[in-house]
Parts: C-alpha cells; sequence; structure tokens
C-alpha cells in the first residue's frame, strides 16, 4: 500500500498532464527547429479538430451508464450479486464481470460492475471491499481496448472521425482487422484468465477482510425513484409510447446499416452510440427515466470534454510540424519488422502514464507510430491492438478512469491501487511478450483509402 499512498501524493490531476504535454510538445518543435509563430498556429489550429470525436466518447460514457442503471438491468445485478458463497468467489466474480462487460463498453463496465459491487455488500459475504472495489476496474485496466468500445480501433473504422493527417497514414482500417483478428480475441481471453486467477488469490481472508461497513461506506440506492404525474406534460415525460417508437426507430436504422454493410463494418462509433442510446430508451421505458439517467451520467463526462480539445492541440502540435517526422525517424531507425511492436508497445504504455485517454493518446500517437508501421511493413491493424493492450496497462496505476467508479462506491485511489498494482505487475510481461510474438503471425496489409 506504500506504492499506491506515494501515487496519491504525487499524481497530479490528469488535466495537468494536458497542460504539461503542450508545454513539452512545444518545446520539442522550437528544438527540432520549428519557429514558434507556426507552433502557436498548429496548436490553435488542431485544438478544435476532435470535436466529433469528443463528444463520440462523451457519449460511450453516457450511453454505459445509461444502459446499467436502468430497471432491468438493475434486476439483473441483484440476481447476480446473489450468487458468490465466499468473499475469494465474490472477488473473482467482480473481475470476470468487470472485463466481460468491458469488452461491450469501458462504460457499461464501471457502472455495472461498481452496482454488482454495492449489491454483493449488501449481503452477508464477509468480503475485503477494496480488493472487490479494485475488482471492478480490472476491466478498464486490462482488456476494454480490445472490445467493441475501442476508441482507436473505432476511431480507425470511421471515416468521418479521422483526422486528414492521421487518415493520410493510415486509410481505413475496419474492425476485422483490429478487434476481431484471432490474435486479438487470443490475448483478451488470456488476459481475462489472469486477472481472474490474481484477483481470487490476492483477495484477503475474512478475518484480515476490510469490509465496507468498517470502512465506514453506507449505501444509499441509485434507483431513481418513480413519480405519479400530475399534468399533461408530465404525463407525455412518463408515457412509455414516444421512447419505443423512436428506439424501435433507432434499431430499424441498425438494421439497415448491418445489411448493407456488414455487421463488422457496420459498427463504428456513431452506431456504437446509436445502439446504446436506443436500448436505454427501452430499457428505461418512459422519457423521464431516461432523462434522470442521462443528468447522473453527465458529471463523468467532464474529464473527456474538457481534455480531449488540448489533446488535440498536442495532435496539432505534433502531426503538422517536424515533430512527427522526426518520431517516424526515430521508431524506424531504433526498431525493425521484428522488433516495432514490442518497441511501440512499451512506448503506448508509457505515454498512457501521462496522457489517460486512449482514443486523444491515439491521436497524437498514431501518425509517427503508424508511419513507422508502414516503413517497417507491420500489419497496421495489429498495431492498433498492440496500442490498444499496451495503454490500458497504465489505466492499472493512473486514477483517472477510476473517478466513475470511486463516486459509485465511495472509494479513493488508494484504497484500489494496491490490487491494481499488482495486477498491473502481472500483465506488463504477458502483454508485451504475447503481442510481439502474435505479430509475426500478420502479413503487412498497405493502407486502404
Amino acid at each position: 500500500m506504500a506504492i499506491s499512498d506515494a501515487c496519491e501524493r504525487h499524481f497530479p490531476d490528469a488535466f495537468v498532464f494536458a497542460l504539461a504535454g503542450v508545454l513539452v510538445v512545444f518545446a520539442c518543435g522550437l528544438a527540432l527547429g520549428e519557429t514558434p509563430g507556426k507552433l502557436v498556429r498548429e496548436f490553435g489550429g488542431g485544438f478544435w479538430v476532435l470535436l466529433p470525436f469528443t463528444m463520440q466518447m462523451a457519449l460511450v460514457i453516457v450511453g454505459g451508464f445509461v444502459v446499467a442503471s436502468s430497471p432491468p438491468v438493475a434486476r439483473l445485478i441483484r440476481r447476480l450479486a446473489a450468487l458468490p458463497r465466499s468473499p475469494r468467489g465474490a472477488v473473482a466474480f467482480v473481475a470476470f464481470f468487470s472485463m466481460l462487460t468491458s469488452l461491450v463498453s469501458w462504460g457499461l463496465s464501471l457502472v455495472f460492475t461498481g452496482l454488482l459491487v454495492r449489491e454483493i455488500c449488501r449481503r452477508d459475504v464477509r468480503v475485503d471491499y477494496r480488493a472487490i472495489g479494485a475488482a471492478a476496474y480490472f476491466g478498464l485496466g486490462s482488456i476494454w481496448a480490445l472490445g467493441l468500445s475501442s476508441s482507436a480501433a473505432l476511431l480507425q473504422a470511421t471515416r468521418g472521425s479521422i483526422p486528414a493527417a492521421l487518415l493520410a497514414v493510415t486509410g481505413v482500417i475496419p474492425l476485422a482487422q483490429t478487434i476481431f483478428l484471432w490474435q486479438s480475441l487470443l490475448l483478451a481471453a488470456i488476459l481475462m484468465a489472469v486477472s481472474v486467477a490474481v484477483a481470487f488469490f490476492s483477495c484477503p481472508p475474512p478475518e484480515q477482510a476490510r469490509t465496507a461497513e468498517q470502512m465506514g461506506i453506507r449505501f444509499e440506492t441509485l434507483a431513481v425513484e418513480a413519480e405519479r404525474p400530475k399534468t399533461p406534460g408530465e404525463r407525455w415525460e412518463h408515457s412509455p409510447a414516444l421512447s419505443v417508437a423512436v428506439a424501435l426507430l433507432m434499431f430499424a436504422y441498425l438494421a439497415l446499416e448491418v445489411r448493407e454493410k456488414g455487421a463488422t463494418t457496420a459498427l463504428d462509433l456513431n452506431n456504437f452510440n446509436f445502439t446504446f442510446l436506443a436500448a436505454g430508451l427501452l430499457l428505461h421505458w418512459r422519457p423521464r427515466s431516461f432523462l434522470q439517467a442521462v443528468a447522473r451520467s453527465v458529471p463523468a463526462t467532464a474529464g473527456v470534454l474538457i481534455q480531449y480539445p488540448f489533446y488535440a492541440g498536442i495532435f496539432g502540435l505534433i502531426s503538422r510540424t517536424a515533430i512527427a517526422a522526426a518520431l517516424a525517424d526515430l521508431f524506424v531507425r531504433l526498431s525493425t519488422r521484428n522488433t516495432l511492436p514490442l518497441i511501440a508497445g512499451i512506448y503506448s504504455a508509457i505515454l498512457g502514464l501521462f496522457v489517460p485517454s486512449g482514443g486523444a493518446k491515439w491521436v497524437i500517437e498514431a501518425p509517427y507510430v503508424m508511419a513507422a508501421a508502414n516503413r517497417s511493413e507491420v500489419h497496421l491493424g495489429w498495431m492498433v491492438q498492440i496500442y490498444n493492450a499496451a495503454e490500458a496497462l497504465p489505466n492499472l496505476i493512473n486514477p483517472f478512469w477510476m473517478l466513475p467508479l470511486m463516486g459509485i462506491l465511495n472509494l479513493r485511489a488508494r484504497d484500489l491501487a494496491g490490487y491494481s498494482i499488482l495486477q498491473l505487475l502481472v500483465h506488463i510481461p504477458i502483454v508485451l511478450v504475447l503481442c510481439w510474438l502474435l505479430a509475426f503471425t500478420l502479413p503487412y496489409r498497405p493502407p486502404s483509402y
């Protein structure tokens, strides 16, 4: 726990890293001979290029929360919470569902497993609250980016979201060449099995456990109170007619998309969010319930909304100046086709400590990493997956994405860090070695526009 205490004392808010990143990259541009005027212009010019992507990422959070907090899913959570019979079994159970739901949506994972932990701890299972709380976070700290809500994979599959400078390097990469590769599925399965095992064996025995009650945690229901409509306007808000009709229209559109494009091609970032919003409308049934869930989800989007424009400014500084070429040349000099996957994985993990955002960091990193992949003829889709697997590692010690979960569980980062750091130490060699070895099973494909 000394490590987690040190992290809490010395790690500032993630926004500080975003501001520091702007200044560091600006200084690098000056060192490479760019003029201050050009750097200022490129920073300002790039500041707003990620606005569509920013909104999309915010809606990933909102959609996950809305679905997870709906009455039918809440009933499912209560049934699942009754299954574990022992403390270790409960921790492993939560870890499994954290990772399973993260493959669908990282926003859904945080909320679903957070509520699952609350329900389990209401029951007569003397489980360590820190251990089971950390287990709820393992999806975002391990395999979420190998699943359907991968920011990098969805961005690369969505032509309209890819910045022009990046599109010229990578082209459009469909999900069949990223998250649906058999190599990616194998990597996810191995990491899931390892994480569940570590969670199981690291759980303290009942006599050493610090339960939620011992930590002074009291649970209040997150369910929305049913209100009786009093006016004609409120009757519309409580009527399911509009929600159901619009949700059916949305699902009809999704069916057309799948029929015309195929399932993997149709699943881009817009349709992903579209699906969750349609499901949320149906699951909440009434517009009032849906809107209340949305209102409760919005605070969790604050970090994305304010930080992504600064990351976009960093992207402008890198991609439109000599920095991109210098970094690409450095990657090529330091690596070959055999070593680039390993070097890129290490670099992505280190950068993730300072830019705790899968999507924004990919936009910063991708231009020079993917340029190096083209020169070294490494499979572009697998480079995306190397990034996805490696960038999740620092999530295990960076508190930025813990915030929504900590709000649900009333915990602090230091309460979770001891168990998440243990997972990190186990994951690092497994992720890097598997990413490197599996790269040899894939041939290079030039960018497709």
